[in-house]
């Protein structure tokens, strides 16, 4: 074995799949939130017979995953310590920090001295401006698009504001250039946005096509991540899926873009065949996108059992000195109220082909835990936040 105990560690984060109420939900609205137990109820039992072995039924109970007296990999949940339920907050906690400022979030539109700034520098008018979904907002305003040119603002329950663009109304560098614009007015107070989308499109109406030209225009995490640390040590960072978009490139030394969860997955089965010294970082965006903010149950428990499916690829493919970390970053209850993110405890499981089996880990206090515990497995500058489980999950290694 290397002078540190794992030469390559993989962390999956299942975007969303929360797993019961935080014990502060009440405070953002979320009490009897839990994401899992919901849409286990909703399909009358969920099948996850793979994450079952890892020990997911032994976090909580679940109806049809089962606990499991011999669990595989070591198991617990993690509660959020920074204020707020947002996809950039939890990555950013995991990775080591703390966001006590919630990044701004707009349920009702955004305000009108935004849009009319916009509108003056950018000499275009504003439609839509209003939460929806990327395919809606085209049906609904794309024939407007084409006949006036004005510009389609849309947001989400994340902090985000999204243009969506014609490609052959808008260029491609023109809407670039405004979102560029967008991205600095919304940067500070009063707004604190943490991402504006360029959303172009091609085709027409009944047949919109959103282009693979979208681009993301994040704000930088607000301290050094344990990724910049393994990065700066000489270490890999490779990033799949929109891991690069949520740190805006920092502290990552190759990066993968994903179409859907079982590309993330195909994805993470190749980059397994490499030999390489650090982490890989995967986000499966389609559970909380697709299935999460659009209130469907059922396709959210068939997308967790495909996921579950796909696992053992990456099981059979771990070396003895891998190591899996399987977690989310936040919950998105489909039975919910709402279309937003809920407030909740995360799974966190741990599991490397060396361990002899597994165990309970005390309940986390914070999402660092696990940047922690990279940080500590490669020897780098430990983060601010988090306390390692580095020599809880070796102890009969």
């Amino acid at each position: 074995m290397s002078e540190h105990t794992y030469k390559r560690i993989f962390v999956i984060v299942m975007d969303s799949v929360g797993i019961g109420e935080a014990p502060d939900a009440a405070e953002f609205n979320d009490k009897g939130a839990d994401t899992l137990g919901h849409i286990a109820e909703k399909m009358n039992g969920l099948m996850m017979p793979n994450m079952s072995e890892l020990g997911l039924g032994n976090i909580k109970s679940i109806k049809g995953i089962p606990a499991t007296e011999l669990p595989k990999g070591y198991f617990t949940k993690m509660q959020e310590a920074s204020s707020g339920k947002d996809t950039m907050t939890g990555h950013w906690e995991i990775m080591g920090l703390n966001i006590q400022e919630p990044f701004q979030v707009f349920p009702e539109g955004f305000p009108k001295e935004l849009i009319d700034q916009l509108e003056k520098e950018t000499g275009r008018k504003v439609i839509g401006n209003k939460p929806a979904s990327g395919t809606e907002i085209l049906e609904e305003l794309g024939e407007e698009h084409i006949k006036t040119g004005a510009l389609i603002v849309y947001t989400s329950a994340d902090s985000v504001l999204q243009i969506a663009a014609h490609e052959e109304i808008i260029p491609i560098e023109e809407l670039y250039d405004i979102c560029e614009k967008a991205r600095k007015m919304t940067m500070t107070e009063p707004y604190k946005l943490g991402r504006v989308i360029a959303r172009p499109f091609t085709g027409e109406a009944g047949n919109w096509i959103r282009t693979s030209n979208r681009h993301d225009y994040a704000l930088k995490p607000f301290g050094r991540t344990v990724m910049d640390e393994l990065k700066d040590s000489g270490y890999d960072v490779i990033a799949i899926g929109k891991i690069s978009d949520i740190y805006d490139g920092e502290g990552i030394t190759d990066s993968i873009r994903t179409k859907s969860n079982m590309d993330g997955m195909d994805q993470i089965v190749k980059v397994m065949d490499r030999s390489f010294n650090g982490i890989s970082f995967l986000n499966l965006v389609d559970f909380d996108a697709l299935y999460g903010h659009r209130r469907n149950a059922e396709g959210y428990g068939q997308a967790l059992q495909e996921f579950d499916a796909r696992l053992p690829e990456v099981l059979n493919n771990l070396r003895t000195d891998d190591l899996l970390i399987i977690t989310a970053d936040h919950g998105n209850d489909p039975i919910h109220h709402g279309t937003d993110h809920t407030r909740e405890y995360v799974p966190l499981i741990a599991f490397s082909p060396r361990m002899i089996t597994g165990k309970e880990l005390p309940v986390r206090k914070t999402f660092a835990d696990v940047g922690a515990t990279i940080a500590d497995n490669f020897k780098v500058k430990m983060p601010e936040y988090g306390t390692s489980f580095l020599h809880d999950i070796n102890e009969e290694g």
